[in-house]
């Protein structure tokens, strides 16, 4: 219980710090609408597919995981601006449970980031698409589960790093390969179809993909879950480590 309370405490504190500079927020929507409404549009052709509902019903998917992996790969910003100003010094002299102060931002970065995927959903309907709500709803989870593991990874790394000169090259290093080998914005062919195959990402834009289809049964969607359900215990896990050491 004690972990929960503290968790719901950092959480309300980190969510108060966002509505009071939404800035972030808003730039994170503009970035994949550019996507929407520029690029797009020329998917139809590019895809050679029978009608723009059905462009965009396979590029929204891949446009969500976009916004998640880089909407929470580089929040670790934010805290290295805390560590300068002392505040997880000053976590150190309170009774907070350590893993709540990491698990209170994750939760921040996921919710934040389960409004922008609704924003940018809700906006590409007038371009036709159609996505059953139970569809939907599962492909927020895998979102969610790219939120939690990607915050928890940037945190982790900006407590070990403690500079912003060294985690952007870093975070901007692995997140252009992730990018273009996850499939995202064309379908992957060749021999780079079979290295996006050791892309966890890779397989949450084909599970997403699915469920936009209305195939969740698809076995991509219970494969992604499964690895994205790892790999969050994994970066949990460190994360919470990294955070237990930083104010012991």
């Amino acid at each position: 219980m004690k972990l929960l309370r503290d968790t719901w405490l950092i959480f309300q504190r980190q969510m108060l710090l966002v509505l009071r500079n939404p800035v972030w927020v808003v730039i994170g929507i503009l970035q994949p609408l550019y996507f929407l409404l520029l690029f797009g549009p020329l998917l139809k052709d590019a895809l050679q597919a029978p009608t723009t509902a059905e462009a965009y019903r396979f590029f929204v998917p891949g446009l969500l995981v976009m916004l998640a992996m880089f909407g929470s790969m580089f929040v670790g910003f934010g805290l290295i601006a805390e560590l300068r100003a002392g505040v997880i010094e000053r976590s150190r002299v309170t009774p907070v449970s350590r893993l709540a102060l990491m698990l209170g931002r994750s939760l921040r970065d996921v919710t934040t980031l389960i409004v922008q995927a609704v924003l940018i959903t809700v906006l590409a309907i007038p371009f036709g698409l159609t996505v059953r709500v139970g569809d939907v709803l599962l492909a927020y989870l895998m979102l969610g589960l790219i939120g939690v593991m990607l915050s928890a990874a940037s945190n982790a790394l900006a407590l070990k790093l403690r500079s912003e000169d060294a985690l952007a090259p870093l975070m901007n290093g692995v997140a252009q390969p992730l990018l273009l080998l996850s499939g995202i914005l064309l379908p992957l062919t060749g021999w780079v179809a079979a290295v996006a195959d050791f892309n966890p990402f890779s397989w949450a834009v084909n599970a997403s993909r699915a469920l936009f289809a209305g195939n969740p049964g698809d076995s991509s969607v219970w494969q992604a879950l499964l690895i994205l359900g790892g790999l969050t215990v994994l970066t949990l896990a460190w994360s919470a480590r990294s955070f237990a050491r930083s104010v012991r």
